[in-house]
């Protein structure tokens, strides 16, 4: 049997002449949360719905369980689903609508609810099986949905945009929820959202998508360290990107824009080359420094300042962390960038 609970391969959905998901592939291994995150119409939600059943393949194969499902409605999948707007029945308790799902399936009723109220104590709604749910709030409302896909113990959990009905305070803890359950139930989930932060706080992997296409997938730590391109680097959180050239150096490579170089770390081979750097591994210092700037902005946020500073190399983002020492605009201060802080998102290799 494969690892994996879902597999993809060369999967493609076509509208008319537009191609909504061109040719990816990719496998979700039993007990993982893998989040698609992209821009707006970059193909994550219709990637979903492929999952789902709700949309079926132009082409290639969609497994789940190890089970060809490429033509299969929703109705004939194992698949339970968390919806943006929650959809759960106004008219409806909490109770009925957990357990609606296996009822309508043909299950015993009793075996349904006795589960619905097992999962709903550990989803801390003891007490509120008899009300209705204009009578819960927006938190408990996505615990209700939560429970009602849970107890049909499917084969894969999906979540469609789940925190964008929630308050923003709201959102550390729900997604924390969230996240606990995915692993006490070891469930196989899947996630959609276009909030970065999000994506980085519940997920195993991230699948990062770009007008249809896989971008990259890998862990949270992965995407943000090691970005492998340019849309990557700056689509997740933010990065400061600088255009020169890599030439090789008697302590390693060496990286030039206009008049200002730095020391590479690794290996690196010469020729164009465009750089990410993230803003929290850059540091100030008053003083001189191989690399000087002056600072143009700076914007309180509490834990961190953040910097816009001029240099050699263009206008860097800086985030400093609250403990360290304060800059004002128009100071000039050292500029310290560690060889290991770069990471190459582009690069055009000398013939």
């Amino acid at each position: 049997m494969s690892e994996n609970a879902i597999e993809f391969t060369k999967v493609q959905k076509r509208y008319g002449a537009v191609t909504a998901v061109d040719d990816i592939s990719f496998g979700i291994r039993r007990g993982e949360l893998v989040t698609f995150l992209g821009p707006s119409g970059c193909g994550k939600t219709t990637t979903l719905r492929l999952v789902a059943g709700l949309e079926l393949p132009t082409a290639g194969q969609v497994l789940i369980a190890g089970k060809d499902v490429s033509k299969q409605p929703a109705s004939e999948r194992n698949v339970g689903m968390v919806f943006q707007s929650y959809a759960l029945f106004p008219h409806m308790s909490v109770m009925d609508n957990v357990a609606y799902g296996p009822v309508i399936r043909g299950g015993n009723k009793a075996e349904a609810v006795a589960r619905g109220r097992e999962i709903l104590s550990l989803l801390g709604l003891s007490g509120l099986e008899e009300r209705l749910p204009s009578e819960l709030s927006g938190g408990q409302q996505q615990r209700v949905a939560v429970a009602r896909a849970i107890v049909q113990q499917p084969d894969v959990l999906l979540f469609d945009e789940p925190l964008s009905n929630v308050d923003a305070k709201l959102r550390r803890r729900v997604r924390e929820e969230i996240r606990d359950l995915q692993r006490r139930f070891n469930l196989t989930a899947v996630y959609v959202t276009h909030d970065q932060e999000e994506a980085l706080a519940v997920s195993d992997r991230i699948v990062v998508m770009s007008n249809g296409r896989i971008a990259q997938i890998g862990t949270p730590s992965d995407l943000y360290e090691r970005p492998n391109s340019r849309f990557v680097a700056d689509f997740i959180g933010d990065a400061n990107l600088i255009e020169g050239t890599v030439e090789a150096g008697q302590g390693g490579p060496i990286f030039r824009a206009d008049d200002a170089a730095m020391q590479l770390a690794g290996d690196a081979t010469p020729g164009k080359a465009t750089l990410s750097i993230r803003p929290e591994r850059i540091a100030l210092r008053a003083g001189e420094g191989q690399l000087q700037g002056t600072i143009e902005t700076a914007t309180y946020l509490g834990g961190r300042t953040e910097y816009r500073v001029g240099t050699p190399f263009g206008p860097l983002l800086v985030s400093a962390p609250a403990t360290a020492p304060t800059h004002k605009v128009a100071d000039r201060v050292a500029v310290e960038i560690a060889p290991d802080a770069p990471t190459i998102v582009e690069h055009e290799r000398k013939q």
